[in-house]
């Protein structure tokens, strides 16, 4: 089975454009810039990942790609060529916290239909409910709660949900930051089926390197106070990839040197 995003853009076109974006946020310092005159693109059916060091502004980045936080006046953010004013259709976030984002008392599969329940026929939402489950790899663990499932299993829980949503774009903000590493590299992999199997854009936030590297087309780095993007590092590792093979290879270390310095440097 394959679940197909519910999108209208052709691949290859542009996704999201970033123009001198700035975002001014209330914090403990008073109103403070988190980001300031960004510049970024975002290709459709591109896999990106955002690094940097604590508080540089990746969390905020995606908020305002998920049009949870406004640009401050004079930036630009446009999703398919249209400014985005509010959550776009079609855009789905991720977060780490997958134990607080499910509800304890409903079964797996009613976890996975939330986000469509009321909005698609009884008999689609099935179908779309069993197509994510399978892709994430809990086929047979539909009746059981999420307190009876491992980390690793309830933040597959909250990824069907997303995917049984159709996105066209996967906003993920460090969904296997507080997984164990075996774990950590088994959901990496699965992630890299689903985006093969549904061609969605995705958009990654990690502070893990080889993480960043291993899933994706792009990792951009956000560096200053203010964040700016410092740098972005192209990964010429083929696809299909592999947790062995791919990361033993000239590309990968290469990627992997780079996106480093580029984090260590203090300033940019």
């Amino acid at each position: 089975m394959t679940l197909t995003p519910e999108r209208n853009a052709s691949s290859g076109g542009s996704c999201y454009r970033c123009e001198a974006c700035s975002v001014d946020l209330n914090t403990d310092r008073g109103r403070t810039t988190i980001l300031s005159g960004l510049n970024l693109d975002i290709g459709e059916g591109e896999f990106v990942s955002v690094m940097g060091r604590s508080g540089a502004g990746k969390t905020t980045l995606l908020r305002l790609l998920g049009g949870l936080l406004p640009p401050s006046r004079g930036s630009r953010v446009t999703f398919k060529g249209k400014p985005v004013e509010g959550p776009p259709d079609g855009v789905v976030i991720v977060f780490q916290s997958y134990g607080s984002s499910l509800l304890p008392w409903r079964t797996v599969e009613k976890n996975v239909a939330l986000g469509i329940e009321g909005r698609v026929p009884r008999g689609e939402r099935r179908r779309r409910v069993d197509e994510a489950l399978e892709m994430v790899g809990l086929t047979g663990r539909a009746e059981d709660c999420p307190w009876r499932l491992s980390g690793g299993m309830q933040q597959r829980v909250q990824i069907a949900r997303a995917l049984a949503m159709r996105p066209s774009v996967l906003l993920m903000d460090e969904p296997f930051g507080a997984l164990d590493a075996l774990t950590k590299s088994s959901l990496e992999d699965e992630l890299l089926k689903v985006y093969e199997r549904t061609g969605a854009t995705v958009v990654f936030v990690t502070h893990d390197i080889d993480e960043a590297v291993y899933l994706s087309d792009r990792v951009l780095v956000l560096q200053g106070d203010p964040a700016r993007l410092g740098e972005e590092v192209t990964v010429d590792c083929p696809r299909p990839r592999d947790q062995l093979r791919t990361k033993e290879s000239e590309e990968f270390l290469k990627a992997r040197h780079k996106v480093y310095q580029s984090i260590r440097t203090p300033d940019g």
